[in-house]
């Protein structure tokens, strides 16, 4: 099976992580209103849940979940009070759920520990593989 490199800040790769948001929407359920792709440097995405709370995940720090305040589609999204719910960048769609139950009732870092687990700068450490993968499971 041949490793496919996807060039950095074309369409393509700044859409990389659509799937990845799409299929963590999904596992979350009634509980996500509506959800979007951020900006670039880091790739971002925001899901707005229910009860004015929000997920944000970026490529560099994974997820935190906090009150929504502001952001948008191409925005860059606001939280108050949020947590980093750790699990690594990619924590598995269907385990996001239980993370947000559990940030909800204070576990995770809170806002004072930003996890760094790469740099938006590394193209070629494995990552855009790792978002290639939720894009074959979800069928884009």
């Amino acid at each position: 099976m041949a490793v496919r490199h996807v060039e950095p800040y074309t369409d393509e790769w700044r859409h990389q992580p659509v799937s990845y948001l799409r299929l963590v929407a999904e596992a979350l359920g009634a509980q996500a209103e509506a959800w979007w792709e951020g900006p670039c440097d880091p790739r971002a995405g925001t899901i707005r849940l229910t009860g004015g709370d929000a997920l944000v995940w970026d490529e560099e720090s994974g997820w935190r979940w906090g009150r929504f305040v502001s952001g948008g589609p191409g925005s860059c999204t606001v939280l108050a009070e949020f947590r980093y719910l750790g699990g690594g960048l990619l924590l598995r769609p269907e385990r996001v759920p239980a993370a947000v139950a559990e940030a909800r009732a204070g576990v995770g870092n809170s806002t004072a520990w930003r996890p760094c687990y790469r740099s938006y700068r590394h193209y070629r450490d494995g990552f855009d593989l790792a978002l290639d993968h939720y894009a074959a499971f979800a069928g884009a």
